[in-house]
């Protein structure tokens, strides 16, 4: 009998967005706030359409009279009742104020998925980097543990010093907590991509080595006025101002009169309430208006906590504005800085590279000394993961740059996942 184990399945990026989209409870909440919305606006309307209601009394009356006696009467009444607003600008302007409310809902639910969108790539890239940063430790370690086999050798050949030993295990002992250090370093970064889709990671597929990494185009200046139109925070903040405003004309519409066009109708058999006739029809149709003179100042403090609400949301929109800005403008020039770091980190490698093999040559003839291999190595193995984690950063900043401007969709993540591989 044999046993197959089957191969583990890497993960790549689009898999775990459509892990979040289904399971990130932000999200979710955000999408039970649009409905909120809807229902609230429902509501406002609802005030603005005829309120129609009805009562309908069936009884068994009994009456005594000393004259007369005992008398039994079975009774009904009904009574139907429309009331209508001709004139009644609180609601009217809570209507008005419900709508702008539905669109700053609606507007923070398109920011929650962009919000998505870049916490995937960055918790993604994040996990990619520190599993990179373990392995490329694993790897100077070994070499690290190889190097000092030789250098136990060269000692024995009484070639080299016991400092030398010395300072080869203690290199090694470092790596062997960075090791630790990394591998900590990885699980956190697998459990904050398991707080998205509740889903822990146990394999993604890695990036490509072919992928170019180009610098953004245009100007800053322009990429902020596209973010200050464009980007769905801002949207909903101004929506937000608009409810405010909406809101404060609302409570000083208080102080105007109410009219309500009432009809009625009333249906009453009781017997007993009228000596002429025991059946009564009455019909009535009115003009109602309702003048507010004193409510004890509660029209007047509610219109100055409306005043208040929209100063706060104005000043709230003014720090949003600036930090939108600053995020555009952080997030384009660390884009391009990480472009013009992968190539820098690339040569730095290369040369890193040479100077290692070179000082480890020079050992061996007795021009450089252990101090010189083992520092090469480091700045090699530093170089490599400099490499690695500018890509990263590369790729983060550069969709942290399209949600600040308001552009970032499903393609610029269809686009990313193309440069994945499964390794």
């Amino acid at each position: 009998m044999l046993s197959f184990t089957p191969a583990l399945m890497a993960e790549d990026l689009m898999t775990i967005y459509q892990q979040a989209l289904q399971s990130d409870p932000q999200l979710k909440t955000a999408e039970l706030t649009v409905d909120v919305g809807n229902a609230q606006k429902g509501q406002a309307l609802g005030q603005l359409l005829p309120q129609i209601s009805g009562i309908a009394n069936w009884s068994t009356n009994n009456q005594h009279v000393e004259s007369q006696g005992d008398s039994s009467y079975k009774g009904t009444r009904y009574y139907v009742s429309l009331t209508q607003s001709l004139i009644d600008f609180g609601k009217f302007w809570d209507w008005k104020r419900t709508q702008k409310v539905k669109n700053q809902y609606m507007a923070e639910l398109l920011s929650a998925q962009h919000n998505l969108m870049f916490n995937v790539v960055e918790r993604y890239f994040e996990v990619l980097d520190a599993d990179d940063q373990l392995q490329l430790t694993h790897m100077e370690t070994r070499a690290t543990a190889t190097e000092l086999k030789q250098i136990n050798k060269r000692f024995a050949k009484q070639l080299l010093k016991i400092t030398d030993v010395y300072e080869a295990e203690a290199r090694l002992d470092q790596l062997e907590a960075d090791v630790i250090e990394a591998e900590s370093h990885l699980i956190i970064t697998k459990q904050a991509l398991k707080e998205l889709t509740n889903h822990l990671p146990q394999q993604l597929n890695t990036l490509r080595d072919e992928v170019e990494y180009n610098k953004l185009d245009g100007n800053l200046d322009d990429w902020i006025s596209i973010a200050k139109s464009e980007n769905p925070t801002l949207t909903a903040q101004q929506s937000a101002i608009n409810a405010a405003s909406n809101n404060l004309a609302m409570q000083k519409s208080r102080y105007l009169p109410v009219v309500n066009l009432e009809l009625n109708y009333y249906d009453t058999d009781t017997g007993y309430q009228s000596a002429q006739t025991s059946h009564t029809q009455t019909q009535v149709a009115a003009i109602n208006v309702n003048v507010p003179i004193f409510t004890g100042g509660t029209t007047t403090h509610r219109m100055f906590e409306a005043q208040s609400q929209l100063a706060i949301s104005r000043e709230e929109n003014e720090a949003k504005i600036r930090a939108i800005v600053k995020e555009t403008s952080d997030a384009f020039s660390s884009s391009n800085a990480n472009a013009r770091r992968i190539k820098a980190s690339e040569k730095a490698l290369a040369s890193a590279s040479k100077s290692r093999e070179a000082m480890q040559r020079g050992l061996k003839y007795g021009v450089q000394t252990v101090s010189d291999v083992l520092r090469a190595q480091q700045v090699e193995y530093k170089a490599k993961r400099e490499v690695a984690r500018s890509k990263y950063r590369y790729i983060i900043n550069r969709v942290r740059f399209l949600k600040a401007i308001g552009t970032v969709s499903e393609e610029n993540l269809l686009e990313i996942n193309a440069w994945l591989i499964n390794k």
